[in-house]
Order: structure tokens, then sequence, then C-alpha cells
């Protein structure tokens, strides 16, 4: 290899790398360029010498920088196989670079730094300890040299801890090798790095102010970043003593350097890793002396410095940081005070609270939101919420919230100083809205925490504000609401406080009730305001929702003086008819809407929470009902349909089954009548009676204002809307004495349950089998022949409302549309909302009878046939969105609540064909995205845009997650599944999956389970679903399954005669899902451990499924044989459950998926070196070790 050589090659490179960084450059230039830099670092026999030339010093940083990543290239993949001498040539000149190859610190560029860096550690990876003992001390050498060779130290020791404790991006024995030398040589590497942050420190203080010293300081300031940094990458896990040794040292430099501008984030950063520690309590008890007079004094003057300069990015992180500090302090004096540690509460406890106080009442949002966790922490706490300090600042506490739960500061406005900052948290409006509301969440339990303390001062504030809102001016701001002239919008000044009042009266007033003795509650003050209330009047929409939760938080005093009930009632159905301008053809907002369904609600409320303080009542809340009822067009369906529930809520404290029979007949005659009439009955049977009956089939010329069928569709909805508010709410009572009393209680069934018969029963049967044949119209309405008969204005009126639509697509509303808006803007969206909800509340009806009316449902004749013909009627054209909310309102409820007896007759013969029907439905769905998946590079789908197909591919992961759910509720009991199905069944995709899942071991079938597991079909249909779903593109459905379903089922099966081809399938079908969704770790070890368990079981009996291993790609054979020969001879001593899962792990490691940014990067290879902590036993005559290579255990790199 000649010189001349080296240089040519390395004028052929600079020339390539100068036209790969020229903006100019052509693509063509620029691929053959690049494919010419890649081959010299793929084949080039002399790279080394090419890359130190190119690393020169004289060469442009772009050059040098290419220099350097030829040799990373080499360490990382060549190492192995070079020749000893050609690695210590490499080594000592990669040193030399460090040494003397740099320009000095404030010139270099951060990248070459950076390069130079990793090629160290990628050596250090491979030969530390073992055969380089003295490299800790080589690095202690450059570092005399000066700043620039110590900064470059200090990123080689971080991007090391990195790599081999943050990231563990390297074999195991290797890590553990590194880790341990690492962890023994801790104290050294503590004191170099203090001692170098507290020289450069020292030294850049005495310079900074003399310019003429200015590089010289700036240099020691570089220095002084570049040791907090690397120190940050330590104290995370180096043991609690290197942290706290001599006295803390450690944490007094870090408090100093707080007030140092340039060094104080890395400083604060470094804090509050140390003291976010966790471990033995007995470790961290040091930690307490940042309580002490110095620490404290630090943190504080450093808070006030920053916030006093005003809002600057720099300051306001460091901020941040301090807050986090303070956070994390609380965090462990609430874990060390009251334990075995002998914790006192810190002298400077009370001055710690105003400090926090402070950051509580700071204009920045995101700064108050930080600290509500550690209140509620300090309220909670044993020992501190009896704390005399602590107690004298709860009333602080709760003024802040007053001011801290008023929605102000949002990024795109100007009207607090909190919009300045909330510029910095949030990119969006919608943003700091998502944020706000669970911050204000997050501040009602902690006010309610806080009133656990103290409820009375709470009380007394609440009243206060609440005196001061009744009588304070409006003030609507400069956005005017759409609602009518001179009302508030939702960023009115006036709505804002009036709802962060309510927010706040709420809170505090349930807490007292639950905290206080009955006699001590304030009775008289309660009553004053409730009546202060029930007499303001307002016509502001928004303002009188917020009047309506005061009025219902201050109803339980009414338990104390019913007398003041009747007001309440009339002050809540005045609001029930609420108008902003009277007899107002207009369509109404949202806003009033949501007045009158708020106040529906509150009676509703009120008669569920109080029904005994109601019932006196009773008459004159039925008067005002009927009243309402008389005019058909005074309520929506909605309102008249709760305002009835209410009534049955009542009626069910009759106690008398006859009373309340009768009345329950009385209510429902006029529902009975028309539901009943010759008219309807042919209009419910008939689809094309129905879509003209509903005026879908019209040609409309104003589809704002004209609507000629809105009262047919409203008659409908009324009946429906009654049928599931009786079904809902009536009942029985609890007590089985007063059941037998009241004529209630049927007997026992052969189980032993308790028979009740409700006194709804006979009217909703009456009414059952025109509900059906609704249903069944309403299925009938998808089919094409249907679909072409709708109108022109109603071509889309089965489609979905825009609102589900962002719903499902996650894409925010925007924040004034929703209560500005018309509820709905054009006769197609009121006829898709009539849709919508007939088909949804038909299908609760369905789901809210076997819980209502139990055997009396259960048993109606041909039940399961009748279902079959109408729920279940014409599915093919049904669309997901639409089966959706069917399998989870009505299916789901009437399987988990259908007594055993019926499994037979009722359950199985309706789950079976609904099992293998939605197989059948979700493979072609999931065939059709995977084609379109793979399809996607054809840009045919112009009819079909992106967004939709979003929706309609998310809307299939729904579907899924609702088929499987329902397949895990009716098969697998529930004590032995984790609990992470009550997480709602379209949880969010990125919810934080366990890596290391291991379902339990119990988790084991229910009665249902094994009575569907009996009938061939039904067992079919539901395994062959499950094992296939593990392929479909949906995580988390995966992992739901894996865990929870599909052991349990095949394990039912195992007893019998399985087909080979069945067992094959089954284990196939799990490998394929390690393809598919094997880079997540969630579902990985949850294949893998469901894999592991198949082979393990069904091995011995099936020779199929080592051919079925045999086809992974790159197994290794001998393992396979050594691992089978293991599992088929009983007499050898079982290894340990986890290795064998390891090794299992490893056999089929060729199946499992990566994610796309590791599937085509070239694997590094680091060998293990020969053990340093295993005793090796004497070998004969000679003492050197062979290792892998063949080479001695000799010292690589001499020093």
């Amino acid at each position: 290899m000649s010189a001349e050589q080296v240089s040519g090659l390395c004028e052929q490179l600079v020339k390539a790398v100068t036209v790969i960084m020229d903006p100019a450059s052509t693509q063509r230039y620029r691929l053959e360029a690049l494919k010419f830099c890649e081959e010299f670092k793929e084949k080039c026999p002399i790279c080394v010498p090419c890359g130190l030339k190119l690393a020169e010093k004289t060469q442009t940083a772009i050059v040098r920088h290419f220099g350097l990543q030829i040799l990373e290239h080499v360490v990382k993949y060549r190492w192995n196989n070079m020749p000893r001498l050609e690695k210590v040539y490499l080594k000592n000149n990669v040193m030399g670079l460090i040494s003397s190859g740099t320009q000095s610190i404030l010139e270099e560029e951060s990248h070459i730094k950076d390069v130079l860096s990793r090629i160290v550690v990628e050596m250090i990876k491979r030969e530390w300890p073992q055969h380089w003992p003295d490299m800790l001390k080589e690095l202690d050498t450059l570092s005399k040299q000066g700043e620039t060779q110590t900064e470059l130290v200090m990123f080689i020791l971080l991007r090391l801890a990195e790599d081999v404790v943050t990231f563990q991006t390297l074999p195991t024995q290797r890590r553990r090798d590194i880790q341990q030398t690492l962890t023994q040589n801790m104290e050294k590497i503590f004191s170099f790095l203090l001692t170098a942050l507290q020289q450069n420190v020292n030294k850049y203080r005495l310079m900074k102010t003399d310019l003429a010293q200015e590089p010289k300081a700036q240099a020691n300031c570089r220095v002084g970043i570049a040791a907090l940094n690397t120190l940050a990458g330590y104290i995370d896990w180096v043991a609690l003593r290197h942290i706290t040794a001599d006295d803390c040292k450690l944490l007094e430099m870090l408090c100093l350097l707080l007030d140092e501008p340039e060094l104080q984030v890395g400083a604060a950063e470094c804090l509050l890793i140390a003291v976010s520690r966790k471990g033995k309590l007995e470790d961290r008890k040091p930690l307490m002396v940042l309580f002490g007079d110095v620490a404290m004094h630090c943190i504080l003057s450093a808070a006030q410095t920053a916030d006093g300069e005003g809002l600057v990015e720099k300051h306001y992180v460091f901020l941040k940081r301090l807050c986090q500090v303070l956070c994390a302090l609380g965090s462990q004096l609430c874990a060390l005070l009251g334990s075995d540690c002998n914790v006192e509460t810190p002298a400077n406890f009370g001055k710690y609270l105003e400090s926090f106080l402070a950051f509580t009442t700071h204009p920045s949002q995101f700064l108050r939101s930080s600290t509500q966790i550690p209140w509620g922490a300090l309220f909670r706490h044993e020992v501190l919420s009896r704390d005399p300090l602590l107690l004298a600042v709860v009333p602080k506490y709760l003024r802040a919230c007053m001011t801290n739960l008023v929605k102000v500061g949002f990024p795109s406005k100007a009207d607090s100083p909190s919009c300045e900052y909330s510029r910095f948290d949030f990119d969006s409006d919608e943003d700091f809205n998502a944020f706000f509301n669970s911050f204000r969440a997050q501040q009602g339990e902690v006010i309610r925490m806080a009133c656990r303390l103290d409820p009375l001062t709470g009380f007394q504030m609440a009243g206060e504000w609440l005196k001061y809102q009744l009588t304070a001016p409006v003030d609507t701001g400069p956005t005017n609401s759409k609602t009518g002239e001179g009302l508030c919008s939702i960023f009115s000044p006036s709505f804002v406080q009036w709802d962060a009042m309510t927010f706040f009266s709420e809170s505090v007033i349930s807490q007292m009730f639950r905290t206080m003795d009955k006699d001590e509650i304030p009775v008289n003050d309660g009553i004053d305001l409730l009546q202060l209330v029930l007499n303001f009047e307002t016509k502001d929409p928004l303002i009188l929702s917020c009047v309506l939760t005061n009025v219902s938080a201050l109803f339980p005093f009414v338990t104390y003086r019913p007398e003041y009930l009747p007001q309440v009632l009339s002050k809540l159905f005045a609001s029930v008819t609420f108008e902003v301008v009277e007899e107002s053809k207009a369509p109404r907002t949202r806003a009033v809407k949501n007045v009158r369904r708020h106040a529906c609600s509150s009676i509703i409320k009120m008669c569920r929470d109080y029904p005994q303080l109601v019932l006196p009542n009773f008459e004159m809340l039925y008067n005002h009902v009927k009243q309402l009822l008389s005019n058909e067009l005074l309520l929506t369906q909605m309102e008249k349909c709760a305002l009835m529930e209410a009534l049955v809520l009542i009626s069910n404290q009759f106690k008398d089954y006859e009373r309340q029979k009768a009345f329950l007949e009385e209510l429902m005659a006029p529902v009975a009548g028309l539901w009943l009439s010759p008219e309807m009955q042919r209009v419910l049977s008939d689809p094309e009676a129905f879509i003209s009956y509903v005026g879908a089939d019209n040609k409309i010329a104003d589809p704002v204002l004209e609507d000629p069928s809105g009262l047919n569709r409203s008659r409908i909805s009324f009946c429906v809307y009654t049928i599931l508010g009786v079904v809902k709410r009536a009942r029985w009572p609890a007590a089985t004495e007063e059941a037998k009393a009241g004529g209630f209680f049927l007997g026992y069934l052969p189980s032993g349950t308790p028979m009740y018969r409700n006194p709804c029963t006979e009217q909703v049967l009456k009414l059952f089998d025109n509900l059906l044949a609704l249903i069944r119209t309403h299925n009938n309405l998808y089919t094409p022949e249907m679909v072409a008969r709708l109108g022109d204005t109603f071509a889309k009126a089965l489609d979905m409302l825009e609102v589900e639509k962002n719903a499902i697509l996650g894409l925010p509303q925007p924040l004034l549309d929703l209560y500005d808006s018309p509820v709905y803007k054009t006769v197609l969206e009121r006829m898709q909302g009539f849709f919508c909800t007939l088909y949804d509340n038909c299908f609760h009806i369905l789901g809210n009878a076997g819980p209502s009316m139990q055997q009396d449902f259960y048993t109606v004749e041909g039940l399961a046939t009748q279902l079959l013909s109408s729920a279940f009627n014409n599915l093919n054209n049904i669309p997901d969105y639409r089966l959706r909310p069917m399998l989870r309102v009505f299916v789901k409820p009437l399987v988990l609540s259908c007594p055993a007896e019926y499994y037979e007759t009722l359950v199985c013969p309706v789950l079976g064909p609904l099992f293998t029907y939605l197989h059948m439905r979700l493979s072609q769905k999931w065939q059709v995205i995977n084609q379109r998946n793979m399809l996607c590079e054809d840009d045919a789908a112009d009819d079909n845009p992106e967004s939709q197909e979003m929706l309609e591919e998310q809307l299939v992961r729904m579907l899924t997650r609702e088929v499987m759910d329902l397949a895990t509720v009716c098969c697998v009991s529930k004590k032995g599944v984790e609990q992470n199905t009550t997480a709602a069944v379209d949880g969010d995709d990125d919810e934080a999956m366990a890596t290391e899942v291991t379902p339990p071991a119990n988790a084991e079938l229910t009665e249902l389970g094994k009575c569907l597991m009996k009938q061939e079909d039904v067992c079919t249909a539901v395994l062959i679903t499950a094992y296939t779903s593990l392929s479909w593109k949906d995580t988390l459905s995966c992992q739901r399954t894996t865990t929870q379903l599909c052991w349990p089922l095949l394990k039912q099966v195992l007893p019998g005669n399985l087909l080979p081809d069945a067992v094959s399938w089954f284990f196939t079908s799990v490998l394929k899902g390690l393809q598919v969704h094997g880079q997540h770790d969630g579902c990985m070890a949850a294949l893998v451990h469901l894999a592991f368990q198949i082979y393990e079981a069904l091995r011995p009996r099936y020779g199929e499924l080592k051919a079925v291993m045999e086809q992974i790609p790159d197994i290794q054979l001998d393992s396979l044989e050594q691992f089978d020969s293991k599992l088929l001879n009983p007499t050898l001593q079982k290894v340990a459950d986890k290795r064998r899962k390891d090794h299992f792990k490893r056999l089929i490691s060729g199946c499992i998926g990566k994610p796309i940014g590791e599937q085509f990067r070239k694997e590094v290879h680091i060998r293990n070196l020969p053990s340093l902590f295993k005793k090796v036993k004497p070998s004969l005559e000679t003492d050197v070790l062979e290792n892998e290579d063949g080479e001695g255990f000799n010292v690589l790199f001499e020093p």
C-alpha cells in the first residue's frame, strides 16, 4: 500500500463528498458519488489510512467528518477480522486525534467532536476492560492536556453510559462486563467529573468579567457544561452513595451553580435527576439536605431571578426544571416522613410551601399544573396533613385555585398574562383546551383533598364567589355569540368566571357533605345560597347552565329543609322549556339544547339520588310533566322521555307491584296507542312505507327550513325513547324483604338466583313485536334497492354524521362551533341524526331488556329465532359503524346478563351464526386493507380519498376490537384475566403496552365459554377468529386476544382429537402474528409466550410442529434438535422456565417482525471477551486462556 495510492483515493473521495453535499449537484451525480463512497467503506482494504488522512486538521469540516465516519464504520463492522497490530495502530491514531488532531474547544464543530467520541466508545465496547485495562488512565492523561481534550473525554464517558446503561445497545455479557467495571471505578469517575466541574467553574468565574480573558473563560464554561451533561448520564443509575458522598458535596455544588446563567439549566437537570431517584428509603435520606438553608436559598433566589427577567425561553425552561425539582423534593419528603427512617419535618417546610405556592400562582398554566400532584400528595400525607404549616396554606391554595380554574391562556389570544407562556407550551388552541380540561379535573381532585382538611373555609370561599357572580354585570367580551345579541360565547369573560366558580363550588360542596358530621353542616348558609341561585334569572344559555349545576351542587341542603323542593322543581322545569327567543322557529343552537338537556338530567339525577325526598311531591311532579307532554311541539322527544324517566325512578319507591304497574300502564298509554295503531304497524314493517313516512324519499327545495315529515319522525322517536326509558329505569326494590312484601318476588331459579318480576314487563312485551319489526325494517334500509329509493336530498341519509367521523379520525372540533352552531344545520343532518339515534336506541332497548325483565324476556317464545330474523337480518349490507354499536349495546349485555338456564335455548343459537359471520366479514375486510396497502403505489384510488380510506380502516380496527372483546367477555372469566379489558374497547392505539406479558395461568373459561365450545360450529368460529386475528394489523386487538383469549380456548379443545393440520395452523397463525406485530414489545412478548405454550403442550403429540419450526427463516437446526430432545425426554431435569423460553425465542427469532427502520440495517457483531468474573478452573500447564480467535488473553492496547 503506497502513499500515492492513499492520496489518489483520498482525492476521489473528497470530490465525491463535495458532490454529495453540494446543493447544486444533479440527482444522478449525487447518487453515483454516494454509491462510490458506500462501496469504498464496504470493500476497500485501505480504509484506515484513508480515513486518517481525510480526518487531518487541514481538511474542511465536511471532509474530516467523512474521514472519521470511515473509521467508525471500520470499528463497527470490520473489527472482528482486523489483525491485532492494525487495531493497535487505529486506536493509537484515534487517541492522537483527541490529543492534537482537533481544533480548539471553541472552534471545533460539534459533529466532529461527536463522531470522534463515538469511535472511541465503539472500541471500548469491543475491548474494555479485558484487552484495554488502562483505558480510564489514558482518558485521564488526555484530559490533563487542556479544555479541548477534557471536553472530548466527557463526551466519551457520557456516550459510553448511554450505550451501556440507558440504551443497552450491546450483547448482554459485554454489557455486564462494562457496567460492572464502570461501577467498580465509579468513585474515580465521579471524582474526575467533580474535580473537572469545580476547577473549570472556578476558573470561569474568575475570568468571565475580564474581557481580555473571555475566550479562556468560554472554554472553561464549555467544559463545565459538558461535565454537567455527563453527570446527568450517570446520576440516574449509579449507587446513591456516590451522589451523597462527602456530605452531599455534589448536591451542594449543583445548588451553587443555579445562579450561573450559562450553567444553571444543566445544574437543575442534574439536581432533578438526583432528587427523583427511587431506591431504599435509608439511602435516600441524605437527599433531605436540600431542605437545608443553603439549598433552599439557592433554589428560591434562582427562581426569583429567572422569573424577574421576563419571559425568555431559556429562563422559562430553567423555571420549569426548578419547579420539577421542588415537586420531586416534595415526593421524597412524603416518602421518607412517617417511614422508619427517623426523618423529621424539615425546619424550612414553611419556606418550601411558600415557594411551591409561588409556582402555583405563576402566570404559566403549565407551571401551575405541574404543582398539582405534589399538592395532592401533601394533603393526603398522614403526618404532613396534620402539620399546622400545611393547614395554614390550605386557604391560600384554594384561593389560588379560584384563579387557576378560570380558563384563560389560549395561545391565539392576548387577554391574560398566561397567553404569552402558552405560546411556548402549546401548538394550538385545541391543544391548550385539551390540556386545560385535564388540568382542571386534576385540580378538582386536589381541591377535594384540601377540603377534607378544612371543609368550612372552602365552603365560605365558594359562597362568596357565588354571591359575587350573581351580582356581577354580564361582560360578553369581544366575541359575540351567534345564539343571540348580547349573549355570552364560551370565551366571554363572564362565562369563564361562572364556569370556574361553578366547578369550584361543586368540588368544595360535595366534599363538605362527605367530610363533616351532619350536625356541623352550615345548613342555613347553604339554604341562603340556594335561595339566591333559585331567584336568579338569566336569558343567557351558557350562564343558565352554570346556574343549574349550582342548584344541583346545593341540592343536598334540601334534604335538611324539604320545604324548598317545590321551588327547586319549578326552577328546573322552567329551564326544560328554555328558549332564547320565545316560540322561535330558527334551529336551536347547541348551547340552548344543552341547557334543556341539563335541566332534564338534573331532574333525573335528583330522582335517582334522592327518591325518598321527592316521593311526597310525586303528584305535583306528575302533573307538571303531563302539562308539558300535552303540547306535542314544546319539547323534543328526548326531553319528554327524560321527564318520564324521572317519574319512573320515583315510582320505584312505591314498592308496590300493582300500583307501579298501573302507573306505568297509564304513563305508556299514549305510546301504546300510537305504536300499536294499524298505520304505525304498516310503517314499521315495510321499508318502503317507512322511508316515505319519515320523508327520506323526498326532494326538498329549502334544506334548512323545510321539513314536512319532521313530526312523523318525532312520533317514532318518542315511542322508542319512552320504551327505552321505562326498560332502563323501572325496577323492583333492592331489598328482598321489600320485594316480597310488594309482590315483586317470584321464587328462585334452580341455580339459587332469586327471580323478580318487573312492573313494566307486560307493557313492554306488548310493544315488542313492532320493535323487532322496526329493527328488521331499519336493517333492510341498507339493501341496494332501498338505498336507491332515498330522495336526492337524502341520498346520504344513512351515512355517518360528520361529528362521528371526526371523532373516529381524532380530528379536534373547532372550539366555538360546539356551542354556537345549530345542532343540525340542514334537514339532511337531522335525518342522519334520526337514523343514527333510532338505530342505537332500538339496540339499547334489546340490551337492557335482559337485565330489566329477566326470565320474562328470556322465555319469550322463539326469542332466538325472532332476534336472528330481525337484529341479525341483512348484516351483509350493514356498515361497520352500525354493526359496532349493535355488538356493544345489545349482544354483549344480552349475553352477560343471561342466566345459565337459557344458554342452550338463546345464547348458543344466536352466537353460533353470529361468530361465523363476523369471522368471514372481518377476514374479507382485512384482506381488502392488506391488498390496498400492497397496491398503494398505484394511484388508482382517486375516487376514494385518503381520509375515506383511513376512516374505513379505523372502523375495521374498532369493529375488530369490539368482536374480540365480545368473544373474550363470553368465553373467559375475568378473575384470571388482567383487568385491562376495562379500558374502552376503542382505546388509543398508542396505549402503553406492557413489555413482559405472561397471561395468568388461571385464565379459565366461563360456564358460557364451556357451553359455546361444546357446539362445534361456535367453537370453530371463535377459535378461528381468535387465531386469525393475530395477524390483522391492529396491535391493541392482537395483544388483548393473545393474553386473554387464545390459550384458554385452545386448552379447552386439547383433550379432544385435533387434526394435525389444525394444530399446525394454530401454531403458524401465532408465528404469522409475530411477523406482523413482532416490532411492538408488548405484542411480541405475549405472542412468544403463546407460541411457547402451544409448542410445549402439543409437540409431544404432534411431530408436525417441528416441521413448522424448520421452515422459520435462519433457524439453527442443531439448536432446535437440542430443544426438542430436552422437551421430549421426560427423564431429564427441566431447565428453568425462563431459560427454556429464552431458548425458544432465539429459535423463532427469524419470524419476529422488525420495525421498518431496522429491517435493512447492517448487523453489528460485538464479540464476547473472556469472562471477567467467573473463576476459571485451572487448565493444563498453561496460563494462556484461548479466546474465540485463538489469540492469547493478552492485553491488546498497551498504554
